[in-house]
């Protein structure tokens, strides 16, 4: 991995969130050529800009991707670029619609088109797992944003972009996700809130999210979807691991859970793929791979890879049906990790 980037020059947008920031983080331990980091969230970048500031490959800077010229004057001379900037609550979007759509989609198409202006070697999109069967305007966004970076590779045929997405599951600690929900509930001695006792999700650290981009893009071939394969666990056995192991952190006691009902849009589980999906997946050894639905467009090329598992995956995968992780399991793998990673999830 580290041979391919070294001496590269990349442009990651949504820099300042969680998974830009991680990102930022590995590529530093390579040798860089440059890296051109954006977000728009001023003070966030003032932060990240603050951190690097002795870096002198590295430039941030606030940008919109509603903002296309911005993003074709910035992403000049760049090879390789990371999609990560998006509106990504799902009760918000539903409010929001309309910026869904300017954000996640119109935003997404202007990257599309910077990158083929400006001639780049290969774009990665961030999507989720809310992208299959989606209930909600997020989920929703997603799947249509998977749909045209899939389609771009037919939109620069001379060009020779390559254009791939990658779909997470629920990443640790990122912003507004269950971790820190839960963890200021324990601080301030609250119940901890959940909406089902069946509800199953998907985790990832985001270590793992940004090891799943760093080396989809490097083997991509063009308009595949790339999933790391995750661990499920139940929420509410999540909620009783923490409580069990952290209330002695925080000094509290008598800290419960409440069921609060489900939210409008939420699932009770996730999917990693559709029904239809598993007739034209494969499987790594880390990961499975999406290929094009319209296989016709795209027959001048080889989906040939490395450490292929099985050529057919029989079974849609959700939260629900894959084996679910055991409290000592949870400890293990994430409430540990959540203690030594504490003040970064707190807010």
């Amino acid at each position: 991995m580290k041979n391919f980037y070294t001496g590269k020059n990349i442009f990651i947008t949504g820099a300042a969130g969680t998974i830009g920031k991680e990102l930022i983080k590995h590529l530093m331990k390579f040798d860089i050529g440059k890296i051109i980091a954006i977000d728009n969230n001023e003070t966030e970048v003032f932060f990240l800009s603050e951190q690097y500031k002795n870096v002198k490959n590295l430039h941030c800077f606030i940008c919109d991707i509603r903002d296309k010229e911005k993003l074709e004057f910035l992403m000049q001379g760049c090879e390789y670029v990371f999609h990560g900037a998006a509106l990504k609550h799902v009760i918000l979007g539903e409010y929001n619609p309309t910026d869904i759509v300017q954000t996640n989609l119109v935003g997404l198409q202007n990257v599309i088109s910077a990158s083929i202006k400006s001639q780049v070697k290969k774009v990665l999109f961030m999507s989720s797992d809310k992208a299959v069967n989606p209930t909600n305007a997020m989920g929703a966004s997603k799947l249509m944003g998977e749909k045209l970076v899939t389609a771009a590779n037919n939109l620069q045929v001379d060009n020779g972009t390559i254009f791939c997405n990658s779909r997470f599951g629920n990443v640790l600690g990122s912003r507004g996700s269950v971790i820190p929900i839960f963890l200021n509930q324990l601080k301030d001695g609250r119940n901890l809130t959940i909406t089902d006792e069946n509800m199953t999700r998907f985790v990832m650290k985001k270590e793992d999210a940004v090891d799943l981009i760093l080396q989809s893009l490097i083997i991509a071939k063009g308009g595949e979807t790339f999933i790391l394969k995750m661990n499920s666990i139940k929420i509410i056995d999540l909620a009783k691991v923490m409580i069990e192991e952290l209330s002695t952190v925080f000094n509290v006691k008598d800290v419960t859970i409440s069921f609060i009902g489900s939210k409008a849009g939420e699932k009770l589980y996730e999917e990693l793929l559709s029904e239809e999906e598993t007739q034209r997946a494969i499987e790594l050894d880390k990961f499975y791979v999406i290929l094009p639905a319209f296989r016709s467009l795209y027959s001048n090329i080889d989906y040939i890879y490395d450490n292929i598992i099985n050529e057919k995956i029989i079974n849609k995968i959700t939260s629900q049906t894959v084996e679910l992780l055991s409290y000592k399991e949870i400890s293990r793998l994430y409430v540990n990790y959540i203690k030594e990673n504490l003040n970064e999830f707190l807010y």
